[in-house]
C-alpha cells in the first residue's frame, strides 16, 4: 500500500501546453520495489512534462485534440474507473489514478506489487484504494475555506512539509492534511479494531458534520398543445464526517414536508450499512400515488475520511419552478421577440442570482436593439449574439416579469459568429440561470436533531440545501419542438 510518484496538475486551456504542473512528488524508494515486483513490464515514472502531456491526452483535455483515437475512443476502451494506462515513450504507464475537480487535476501511480501484464484485477491492488483516499485528502486540504489563488498558492506551498508526517515514503498515514498543520499526533497505525482496506488513514481533531443537499431542475417548455412541457429534479447529498475513530458509526435522516415530493430512483454510497426495502423501491418509472413512501429516509453509514455523496435521487414535483413563454419572429431584417416568465407561488422568492439568456445563432452581430422589460435589466453582448435578462434576487410581488422588444443583426463576417445545428430558422430557445439557497423543490431536509453520531466526542453538525438550475429551457412557441424532446 505505497505510491510511486503523485502530481497535481492545472488544467489551463489555451495555455501552450494546455496545463501546469503545481505539484509533484517521487518516493525513489517505492520506485525500487516496483522494478522488483513488476520485473520485465516495469515503466518508469516519467518526467513531469512528459506526463503532463500524456495525461491531457487520456483525459482529452488538450486544445487540438479533436481526432478519434482508436486506443483511448473505441467503445472498448470507456473508462468508468478514474483508472488510466498513459503511452509514454512507447510503454504504456498504469495504473494511473486521475480526477479532474475545481479546475485541478489530480493523479498518483499506486505500487503494484506483482507483475502488469496482464493486467492485474484492480480489487486486489491495495495501492489504489490509498491513492484515492490520499488525491481526496489533497483535495479537501486545497479547498476547505481556500477563497483565492494567494491562499491556493501558500497550501501547495505547506504540500511538502504535510506530506512528510501524513506520506511518508509514498506510505498514507493520515488523508486529513489539517491533522499534520495543527500539529496534532497522528494515530497509531495499530489498532485494537480492523483498519478496513478502503480507509487508509483516521482522524483526529474537532468531531464535526456537515452535511449538503443540492437539487438540480431541468425543464423542457414548449407553450405547444401538441407537445407536453417536461421537468425533473434530480438530488445529490453531499457529506463530511471528520470524526475519531476507526469505524465511527452515523445516521442522517432525510425528511419532507407534509406536501413534499417522494424522492425515487435512490441510489446509495458504498458505505451505507442498511436501507429500508420501500427506499430501494421507488421507481420512477411506477406511477404515483399517494401510497408512495414519503420517509423518513434513514442512511445508517461509516463514513470515509474525505467528502463523499450520500446518495443520489429524483423526484417527480408538480410543476416546475418557473413558467416560461417565449415567442421570436422574424420580420424583414429584424426579429421580434415576447418573454413572459412566472414564478410559482409555492417557490421561496429569494435567489441567489436568475438570468435569462437568450441566445441567437447562425446570424451576424447585434447591431441594434429596442427593448422594453418589466423587471431587472438587460444586457447586450453584440459580438456574441446574446441578451442576457438580469432578473436579480426577487420576482416582483405579482410574480410576473416580462420582455418585448426588437433585435437587429448586421452580416455574417469571417469571424466566428455563435453556430448551432439545431437553432435553425425560427427554432430558438431561452436559457434560465438560478440558484436558490436554503431550499429544495422537493421540500427535502436533513434535520440536525435527527443525526446520530456514534463516536468520541459531541460533533458540531451543519446543514445547508440549495436549488440550482440544469438545462432549463423555454423554446420559441412559433417553431416546430425541437426533435430530440423525446430523448430528454
Amino acid at each position: 500500500m505505497a505510491q510511486r510518484a503523485m502530481w497535481l496538475v492545472s488544467h489551463e486551456p489555451g495555455t501552450l501546453l494546455c496545463g501546469t504542473v503545481r505539484f509533484s512528488r517521487r518516493y525513489p524508494t517505492v520506485e525500487k520495489r516496483a522494478k522488483v515486483f513488476n520485473g520485465a513490464t516495469y515503466v518508469p515514472i516519467p518526467e513531469d512534462d512528459p506526463f503532463l502531456k500524456a495525461l491531457l491526452f487520456e483525459l482529452r483535455l488538450l486544445d487540438d485534440d479533436k481526432d478519434f483515437v482508436e486506443s483511448r475512443d473505441s467503445c472498448s476502451h470507456i473508462n468508468k474507473t478514474s483508472i488510466y494506462g498513459l503511452p509514454v515513450g512507447g510503454e504504456e504507464l498504469w495504473p494511473v489514478v486521475a480526477f479532474q475537480k475545481n479546475g485541478m487535476i489530480y493523479a498518483c501511480v499506486p505500487l503494484v506489487e506483482q507483475t502488469l501484464s496482464p493486467h492485474p484485477p484492480l480489487i486486489s491492488i491495495s495501492g489504489i484504494s490509498q491513492g484515492f483516499e490520499l488525491l481526496f485528502g489533497i483535495q479537501d486540504f486545497l479547498y476547505s475555506g481556500q477563497k483565492n489563488d494567494t491562499e491556493l498558492n501558500t497550501k501547495l506551498s505547506q504540500l511538502p512539509d504535510l506530506l512528510l508526517q501524513a506520506c511518508p515514503f509514498g506510505t498514507l498515514l493520515d488523508a486529513n492534511l489539517q491533522n499534520s498543520l495543527d500539529s496534532i499526533n497522528f494515530a497509531s497505525v495499530t489498532h485494537p479494531q480492523k483498519q478496513p482496506a478502503w480507509k487508509a488513514g483516521t482522524y483526529k481533531g474537532k468531531p464535526q458534520v456537515s452535511i449538503s443537499i443540492t437539487e438540480k431542475v431541468k425543464s423542457m417548455q414548449y407553450d405547444k398543445r401538441d407537445v407536453a412541457d417536461t421537468w425533473q429534479v434530480d438530488g445529490a447529498v453531499t457529506c463530511k464526517c471528520d470524526l475519531e475513530g476507526i469505524m465511527p458509526n452515523v445516521t442522517i435522516s432525510l425528511s419532507l414536508p407534509t406536501n413534499g415530493s417522494p424522492l425515487q430512483d435512490i441510489l446509495v454510497h458504498p458505505c451505507v450499512t442498511s436501507l429500508d426495502s420501500a427506499i430501494l423501491t421507488s421507481s420512477s418509472i411506477d406511477a404515483m400515488d399517494d401510497s408512495a413512501f414519503s420517509g423518513p429516509y434513514k442512511f445508517p453509514f461509516t463514513p470515509p475520511l474525505e467528502s463523499f455523496n450520500l446518495c443520489y435521487y429524483t423526484s417527480q414535483v408538480p410543476v416546475p419552478p418557473i413558467l416560461g413563454f417565449y415567442q421570436m419572429k422574424e420580420e424583414e431584417v429584424q426579429l421580434k421577440i415576447t418573454v413572459n416568465l412566472k414564478l410559482h407561488e409555492s417557490v421561496k422568492n429569494n435567489f441567489e442570482f436568475c438570468e435569462a439568456h437568450i441566445p441567437f445563432y447562425n446570424r451576424g452581430p447585434i447591431t441594434h436593439v429596442e427593448y422594453k422589460v418589466s423587471f431587472g435589466q438587460l444586457e447586450v453582448f453584440r459580438e456574441k449574439s446574446l441578451l442576457i435578462w438580469i432578473i436579480g434576487q426577487k420576482f416582483p410581488k405579482s410574480m410576473e416579469i416580462g420582455l418585448s422588444g426588437t433585435v437587429t443583426f448586421g452580416a455574417k463576417g469571417h469571424e466566428k459568429q455563435p453556430f448551432d445545428q439545431i437553432c435553425i430558422g425560427g427554432t430558438a430557445y431561452l436559457k434560465l440561470h438560478f440558484r436558490i439557497l436554503d431550499y429544495t423543490l422537493t421540500g427535502c431536509y436533513a434535520d440536525q436533531h435527527s443525526v446520530q453520531v456514534f463516536a468520541s466526542g459531541k460533533p458540531k453538525i451543519s446543514t445547508n440545501r440549495k436549488l440550482i438550475s440544469s438545462d432549463y429551457y423555454i423554446w420559441n412557441s412559433k417553431a416546430p419542438a425541437p426533435y430530440f424532446k423525446l430523448l430528454y
